[in-house]
């Protein structure tokens, strides 16, 4: 199996319920094995353009844990969430 990878290029809208939605991601990656690589905030676009203010890598064992964790009871309720703190583009990989 190859590695899955999601990508979250984000523009945070509500840093409060952005902070809420940060804090409940982590528990349900588990049960998928899913694995933070990188959270973290532009410094600048060396070329291009972007528009987003923030990125997020997460890794699973496959691109099957990946769409489980995203459909999973667990995430889909923390995407009210999502979309009341950010304006979030969420693109799956794999290597």
């Amino acid at each position: 199996m190859n590695a899955a990878y999601v990508i979250g290029n984000i523009t945070v809208i509500d840093q409060e319920k952005w902070s809420e939605y940060c804090c409940k991601v982590p528990v349900t990656l588990s049960p998928w094995k899913g694995e933070l690589v990188f959270r973290g905030k532009q410094l600048e676009v060396p070329g291009g353009k972007y528009q987003h203010s923030d990125t997020v890598v997460i890794r699973f064992p496959s691109i099957e844990a990946l769409n489980n964790w995203f459909n999973s009871d667990a995430y889909q309720a923390l995407i009210p969430i999502r979309e009341q703190a950010a304006n979030v583009d969420l693109i799956s990989y794999q290597s």
